[in-house]
């Protein structure tokens, strides 16, 4: 049973990038001619989110694949390995679309 939500969480991580990817370039393609910088701004943001999503139900469906399925020592190793991997390329992410540290609170320009 494990094994099969960790591929359920999977399935459901590739077809939220995928959606996005569809769905994000389509909307580009129609505001292109609009405004080409802002079009693009929200173009790479919209697919930096939805990666970072899916990144996360990744590291989910790995989490219930090692906890339910072998939780040995080397397994957990692996899954921290991978944890650690996707927590920087989720970081990386974050300062490109934010251009900020995730730990960094935004600025607010209105207060003194």
């Amino acid at each position: 049973m494990p094994e099969v939500a960790a591929a359920a969480l999977e399935a459901l991580a590739v077809g939220v990038i995928l959606f996005a990817v569809t769905f994000g370039t389509m909307r580009f393609l129609v505001h292109v001619g609009w405004r080409m910088n802002r079009a693009y701004e929200l173009y790479k943001a919209h697919l930096g989110r939805s990666l970072m999503l899916g990144l996360e139900f990744l590291v989910a469906a790995d989490i219930v694949r090692t906890v339910g399925l072998e939780p040995t020592m080397a397994n957990v190793l692996v899954l921290g390995v991978l944890v650690l991997v996707r927590t920087l390329l989720s970081w990386s992410l974050v300062v490109e679309i934010e251009g900020r540290w995730p730990w960094n609170a935004e600025r607010r320009t209105d207060e003194a």
